[in-house]
């Protein structure tokens, strides 16, 4: 799409920013005119297109004007504006009910609106390298050197891989006395967490024997994993 839009404003481009340095537009179509060309436009007349751009590059100019306060060149608003109006030609729908001149006056308001959101997003763009300060040696630092690492990523991930395997590890090593009391004790597939005093009240067994299974339980998973 960007090469196909480079290629037409290639041939209307430079005529936009010409004509509208030096204030002279081409006049408006006849309404008879523009739908003999909007006809062969819409058949594919890559001819008649071009003459649709080029007799409303004066609406261009009438949105662009809007803008002129926002801090932007007017060459740079005219060539933004001329992409909406180029889009709006190429694809105008006359069967829709509409003028061409509201189309393509809404495609041209959309495309410098979007330039416009656009330029304020990379403005707000904060980028980890960039320095933001100096040291006392007055060498840079920046914003990645000013955020404190607590934790090892690769652990990090290391810990949810395994932390997913676990349930499937805990079936395949452990005895089901020892899953009931590991799945009771922290809580693990559909168990409710419970002390060690409440899991033994639960099975009518010592706590003392709870903490011997849950140790031996916990000894085969850490050298599985």
């Amino acid at each position: 799409m960007i090469a196909f839009m480079l290629k037409i404003l290639s041939g209307v481009y430079f005529f936009a920013l010409h004509i509208a340095s030096g204030g002279s537009f081409p006049a408006p179509l006849s309404e008879k005119k523009e739908r003999e060309l909007l006809a062969l436009a819409q058949s594919g007349d890559k001819a008649a297109k071009d003459k649709l751009i080029e007799h409303n590059l004066r609406l261009v100019a009438h949105v662009v004007k809007k803008y002129y306060a926002q801090n932007c060149e007017p060459d740079d608003l005219i060539s933004i504006g001329t992409i909406g109006l180029i889009k709006a030609v190429y694809t105008f729908n006359a069967d829709k009910g509409i003028r061409l001149a509201t189309y393509a006056a809404r495609c041209i308001e959309n495309e410098i609106l979007m330039y416009f959101r656009n330029t304020k997003k990379q403005s707000q763009d904060v980028f980890m390298n960039e320095p933001v300060d100096c040291d006392s040696e007055g060498n840079a630092i920046s914003l990645i050197d000013t955020i404190a690492d607590d934790f090892d990523i690769v652990e990090e991930i290391d810990k949810k891989m395994k932390l997913k395997k676990l349930p499937a590890i805990i079936n395949e090593t452990l005895n089901e006395r020892e899953k009931q009391i590991i799945n009771m004790r922290y809580g693990i597939n559909g168990y409710e967490e419970l002390t060690q005093r409440e899991i033994a009240k639960k099975l009518s067994i010592s706590r003392s024997y709870v903490s011997r299974i849950e140790k031996s339980a916990l000894q085969k998973l850490k050298e599985k994993l």
